[in-house]
């Protein structure tokens, strides 16, 4: 087995640790051998992020099986706080989601830019088992991994889901059978699920002497919060799930369900807002920009990119940062195609810097040409894959068969041909045959009006009918809908005042909202909401004034973090703020 600091997005964190040895005795209760270990709390070895507040970190130790604590080597998982800067109200564990997302960063980030927050919440991050340590760069810091032999997946650089043929489903499938196989080899792959980090989430609330642990999950995050609460529900206080998954239903569910998300998002609100940017370049109606779109994506094939790759680029784009990189692919590929080599000038400065962060050029000199080369199919891409991320998505719940996800693929793809076609074809939960070692309970009655759940109408990454179906299913939770948000992730980093108040009041002072319909922020480089139909009704509340909110660059950094950790790690590149 390797291990790399490339599978997930690296922001900060590397944490010092020394732990009381505790004299093992029988007891039937699971955490007797690690309750009274002391936190060593010290400097971060990491240089927090510009204008994050700096926290300190510690490692905690944890057996490799809450189901056999006995059994079997511990392992160390990582974990920060920044104190409340006033009197202590509580402890808010924080995770960004994934599966495998490090969160060690996020108390700094929150803390900055939510003040009312960090004056009574000491903010707690923690990297899961199986992540490594945030920043860390020593072998037994660095994430674990699934490695597959480079001659494993396909050679071709070529693939596209659209051909049905037989020759290429075959080769479509064996990258996700290489990545099943792969991860299942591992010893560590049956124990980094979220039963076993729900149990080390109640480990730090004992080792944090709180009788009650506050929550704040993104995404996956909300799967894990949901679980833990049911597990522990005499341990879960508040508890806010944002950005959700069907936490009473299915967690592959929500993954199953990007084809239909995306293809709204994209159709209905991305390339609308690509006609209102850059008329000139991609067209003014969405008839012409859908037109111009699939030219790009021949000018790209034809210059070494697949088509697979040049669709994922514009799925999960959760982040005003993945927007930016869409707009910069799109129009430079509707250049290429018209044989231009003259960059856009329309959002300038964003498309600059995402060309250096991406491309490694200014935007002046980068051609459509050069774009095309460097988003072209690199075999060694395939070596590694973050084990946590499919250890948990495949090994929480029973998986459906290969033939079931065939099938889905041929479902999907005349309906949502954006990326029906692909999904079908690139899971590997379709090739996992280890079976669930321990049930995950839902969320019990007791704990529902702990809850509350706020979703984006048209979130590309967890949609927001998987979030109703899970509110509708733990009678008692109450939801927040952001109406016409294509974000990933509402809470603390957009900047949007009805969603701040609502989740703050809430956590400070116990004041839940029923159900309740927030207003969107307008998009990138807009001034105003351009509406949209979607499951959402219009908000009754009208939308507030908002001023460039402050600390821009972290804002945007953590929102494209959050983005980052929640898509597939085969799909488009990672945007470094």
């Amino acid at each position: 087995m390797r291990r790399s600091t490339a599978v997930v997005p690296v922001l900060v964190t590397t944490l010092v640790l020394a732990f009381t040895p505790v004299q093992a005795t029988a007891s039937a209760d699971p955490f007797y051998r690690y309750a009274e270990q002391e936190l060593a709390w010290g400097p971060c070895t990491f240089a927090p992020q510009p204008d994050a507040v700096p926290g300190e970190c510690a490692l905690m130790k944890v057996p490799r099986d809450w189901a056999a604590p006995d059994e079997g080597r511990d392992l160390l998982v990582s974990i920060s706080r920044v104190a409340a800067s006033g009197e202590h109200l509580g402890s808010l564990l924080l995770n960004p989601g994934g599966p495998g997302g490090q969160g060690t960063s996020l108390p700094g980030a929150l803390a900055a830019l939510q003040p009312q927050l960090h004056e009574r919440y000491a903010l707690i991050g923690m990297d899961p088992r199986g992540t490594g340590q945030e920043g860390g760069t020593a072998p037994d810091q660095l994430p674990e991994t699934c490695d597959v032999p480079v001659g494993r997946p396909s050679q071709r650089t070529d693939l596209d889901a659209r051909d049905r043929s037989a020759d290429s489903i075959a080769e479509h499938l064996k990258l996700p059978r290489a990545i099943a196989e792969a991860c299942q080899s591992e010893a560590i792959t049956p124990y980094l699920t979220t039963w076993q980090t729900a149990h080390d989430m109640e480990l730090v609330r004992i080792l944090l002497g709180e009788p009650a642990l506050d929550y704040l999950g993104y995404s996956y995050g909300t799967w894990l919060g949901a679980k833990y609460a049911s597990l522990f529900p005499r341990s879960a206080g508040k508890v806010v799930l944002d950005s959700s998954t069907d936490f009473q239903g299915r967690l592959q569910a929500s993954f199953e369900a990007w084809p239909q998300i995306n293809q709204r998002m994209f159709d209905d609100s991305f390339v609308p807002w690509m006609t209102r940017q850059f008329p000139e370049e991609v067209g003014a109606t969405p008839g012409e920009a859908a037109a111009n779109w699939e030219r790009a994506r021949r000018f790209y094939a034809s210059a070494g990119t697949s088509p697979d790759r040049f669709d994922a680029i514009f799925t999960g784009m959760g982040s005003p940062l993945r927007w930016v990189l869409g707009a910069l692919v799109f129009v430079l590929g509707v250049r290429g195609a018209n044989g231009e080599t003259t960059p856009p000038s329309a959002l300038a400065p964003q498309l600059d810097a995402t060309a250096r962060a991406v491309f490694g050029t200014p935007l002046e000199s980068l051609t459509p040409a050069a774009a095309a080369r460097a988003l072209a199919d690199d075999p060694a891409d395939y070596a590694r894959y973050p084990a946590t991320r499919y250890a948990v998505a495949c090994g929480d719940q029973q998986t459906r068969s290969a033939a079931w996800y065939q099938r889905l693929s041929d479902r999907q793809g005349p309906q949502h041909p954006l990326y029906g076609w692909q999904y079908g074809l690139s899971e590997p939960c379709a090739f996992w045959s280890d079976a669930p070692r321990q049930p995950l309970p839902q969320l019990p009655a007791e704990v529902a009006g702990r809850v509350l759940v706020m979703q984006g109408e048209l979130d590309p990454q967890t949609g927001y009918e998987q979030a109703r179906a899970a509110v509708r299913a733990a009678p008692g939770v109450s939801m927040v809908s952001v109406a016409d948000s294509p974000f990933h992730g509402q809470y603390g980093f957009e900047g949007n005042p009805c969603v701040d108040g609502a989740v703050t009041v809430f956590l400070l002072h116990n004041s839940r909202p029923g159900h309740l319909t927030c207003p969107g922020l307008p998009l990138p480089n807009e001034t105003e909401v351009h509406p949209v139909p979607g499951p959402v009704k219009a908000s009754p509340l009208t939308a507030a004034t908002v001023t460039a909110p402050p600390l821009p660059a972290l804002r945007e950094s953590v929102r494209a973090m959050i983005s980052d950790v929640n898509a597939p790690p085969a799909g488009a590149p990672h945007i470094t703020p």
